[in-house]
This record gives C-alpha cells, structure tokens and sequence, in this order.
C-alpha cells in the first residue's frame, strides 16, 4: 500500500527542508564541525544560480550571512541588477553591499574580471569580519570548466576545476544542478535576471555552454565527482612534494633542485616549486615546463624567465643549481 501523497504545500515544505539540510551538509564538509557559528559573504550576481543560494543561506543562517554584488560596469543594465539584489536584501533583512572597480578593468576581460571581483570581494569580507565568501558555482559550471581545461591539454591540478574551497571562499554547491537552483527560485518567487555575457558568442564559456546544454551524454554531476577525486589527488602530490624536498640534506636552500628518480609528475612540481620560490611571479607549465625539464635531462643550461637552471653534479644530472641570469641575457628564454 502505497504512502498517502502529501498536500502542496506540505511537498513544498518537505522540498524546503531537503534543501535546506542539504545545504547544512555541504557548509558541514567544507566549513568544519564549527559551520553553524560562522558569518558567511554571498557573492550574489543577480542570476537564478546566485539567489538562489542567497535565500537559502540566509534560510539556514539567518542573521549570519551578508550579500554583495560586484558591479564592473562592463554593460548596461549592471546597475540595475545591483539594484535588484539591494531592494531583495532589504526586504529579507540581509545586510548588502554593492562594489565596484575603483579603475576600468582592463586586459583579457574575462581574466581580469574575475580577478577584480575576488579583490573586492576578500576587502569586503575582511571590512565585516566575515568569516568565508561563498559562490554558486554548480555541477554545470564545472563541466564547462572541465572541458576548457581539456581543450588546453591541462593536467590532474587543472582537470581538478573549480576548487570546493580556495582559502576563504567556499563553494557548497559543485555537486548541485543549475536547474536544482532555477527551481528553487522560481519556488520562493525570488527576483532574478540573466546575465546577457552568458550567452554572447564572443566568450568561449557562452559557446561551450550552449553547446553542453544540448548533450546528454556527459553527466554533470559524475564530472564534478570527478574533479573532486583529481582536487584530492592534486593535493596528495602536493604534499607528496612537500616530503620529497623535506628529506633533502640541503632542502633550505632554495636555489637547488634534487632528482631521485621521482615519478615525471612529482619532478615537474618539484620544478616548478623551486623556480616559484626564487622568483614568485613565475609561472611555468605544460609544454615550457617540460621544455624547461628536458634541457635539464640533457646537461643543458636552461633559462627561464630571469633564472638560470645549472647542472651541479656534472654527467649524473640528479642535482642542479637556479641562479639569476645577467641582465643582458634576461631576453633570451629556454
């Protein structure tokens, strides 16, 4: 015999609650046992995705969540959207911010962007002694990243996407559909819009997304399970790493790089710590980091932005020093 079906709006109180507690978990995972004490920043844009995140935050912290909008000013109608998640903040008694640029942005627009929305976003959190951002980035988000990065040819750090927890900023929501959050926007009657970038040609996500939103092959929430496990193992190699050059006789000194005939993937990290700590700036991967590596192998002087990478123990090529090139040979690259 069948449960009898519960009204509408008990179903609807029933779906409130699964998300409700589901969100709870997922801040349980990444916050720590101490989740429900902490204050928490929304980055909310306006969109279903970031609303719909907002209202339930504040549905499972009420009084511990603040919101702000990152208006670039790149398009019109930004304004308005700031505007909007304003006056729904003040009708729900959530304190909110709007924050803008203090200069154009400038360079890849979408890199830079990003960049500038974090900056303002960490100020702003540390103005309100907030304990954490959080975004909505979704399931969906993290297939397209994953295929981008796929595109580039990139590896177990970048396959691994969009982190769960970066620092501070938390995103609770990678194994949630985008539809699971339009849902619960359209449920509450919660004011959204839709970002028009999201669907100009000139982007490559807005193509890639278009073309994803019709395949049925690829599950989205399979591939964020799988870049979890990649951000994990992304990790272990790191401290993998962290062991190797522990157990050097010489691991103070920055300038030597050690081969003990470690796995590929552990000497190209090795590689690239030891450059990033002469020169943090640096940044060097993929094909130029084996480029970089494959001279080594051959008892080549290998240059490297303003760094020079010797052998230092002849034909057994196991240990090499980084040094700094003279200034007339900084143009010359390896």
């Amino acid at each position: 015999m069948s449960a009898p079906m519960l009204p509408p709006q008990k179903q609807k109180q029933a779906a409130d609650r699964d998300s409700a507690d589901r969100l709870a978990g997922d801040l349980r995972a990444l916050a720590g046992a101490d989740w429900h004490r902490l204050h928490y920043g929304v980055a909310v844009s306006g969109g279903p995705d970031s609303m719909a995140l907002l209202w339930l935050m504040a549905t499972v912290l009420p009084g511990q969540v603040w919101a702000a909008t990152i208006d670039h000013g790149l398009r019109q109608g930004s304004d308005e959207e700031a505007r909007m998640v304003a006056s729904f903040c003040r009708r729900e008694h959530i304190p909110h911010s709007t924050l803008r640029p203090a200069a154009p942005i400038s360079g890849s627009l979408q890199a830079a962007a990003r960049a500038e929305r974090y900056r303002l976003l960490d100020q702003w959190r540390r103005a309100n002694a907030l304990d954490h951002i959080v975004t909505a980035h979704h399931a969906d988000d993290q297939l397209e990243t994953i295929v981008m990065r796929l595109n580039r040819g990139s590896g177990v750090g970048g396959l691994a996407a969009v982190r769960a927890r970066n620092g501070v900023v938390l995103r609770p929501m990678l194994h949630w559909r985008r539809r699971d959050l339009v849902n619960v926007a359209l449920e509450h009657d919660l004011p959204f819009v839709d970002d028009p970038s999201n669907s100009d040609d000139r982007f490559d996500r807005a193509r890639l997304r278009r073309a994803l939103k019709s395949q049925t092959f690829i599950d989205p929430a399979a591939a964020a399970r799988s870049a979890a496990w990649l951000a994990e193992a992304d990790e272990a190699l790191d401290w993998a790493v962290d062991r190797a050059i522990a157990g050097w006789p010489d691991n103070a000194d920055i300038a030597v790089i050690r081969d003990e005939a470690y796995p590929a993937e552990m000497f190209r990290r090795i590689v690239a710590r030891r450059l990033r700590a002469n020169a943090p700036q640096l940044s060097v991967r993929g094909a130029a980091l084996d480029g970089v590596i494959a001279a080594m192998r051959d008892g080549k002087r290998a240059m490297v932005g303003a760094l020079l990478i010797d052998p230092a123990d002849g034909p057994a090529r196991s240990i090499w020093r980084i040094s700094a090139a003279p200034r007339r040979n900084r143009a010359k690259k390896t």
